[in-house]
């Protein structure tokens, strides 16, 4: 199966396609889509849009996975701004008719740790383990969105397993 993950952020939106396989996880492709401060906000939404757009064309997933919002009282405009950044992620997975789901990143690193409140550096240290990285990405939305990859894979393996029963 083709994962998509994707840690979205107005100025930066980390992405990681992998393929699940019997024999275990391949990195197909992962990056990050950058956007200027300088820019007005229409035209950074509009740059996350088409860069995921070509992501999907040139990834062919099966399945794009999302992290939830986490909205802090304390921070109300992060998570308003994240969420237009979600919203035309999500617009592009439906015009490009790829499943989209949502996970908590506790749920995410529950299923790759064993731990929902896992810190940030055993995950990356996981995702380095499973996909056989030599060092680990320059970037932490990177390694959060090869996590929401990984993790579905093995939330989805999980959910298929206890239906068949």
């Amino acid at each position: 199966m083709r994962i998509l993950g994707i840690d979205p952020a107005l100025s930066i939106t980390g992405y990681g396609a992998i393929e699940t396989s019997k024999k275990g996880f391949a990195l197909l492709e992962a990056g990050i889509i950058r956007t200027s401060a300088k820019d007005e906000h229409a035209l950074r939404l509009d740059k996350i849009y088409r860069e995921v757009m070509l992501l999907i064309s040139d990834t062919k997933p099966q399945v794009i996975v999302l992290e939830k919002i986490f909205a802090h009282y304390r921070h109300p405009t992060t998570s308003y701004i994240l969420g237009q950044a979600r919203g035309v992620i999500c617009l592009a997975a439906q015009r490009s008719k790829v499943p989209l789901v949502e996970y908590a990143a506790t749920r995410i690193k529950k299923s790759i740790i064993g731990k929902g409140l896992a810190a940030k550096y055993q995950v990356q240290k996981m995702v380095q383990s499973q996909l056989g990285l030599k060092t680990l990405p320059k970037y932490t939305d990177v390694t959060d969105a090869l996590a929401l990859a990984i993790g579905h894979s093995y939330i989805s393996r999980a959910l298929n397993q206890t239906i068949k029963r």
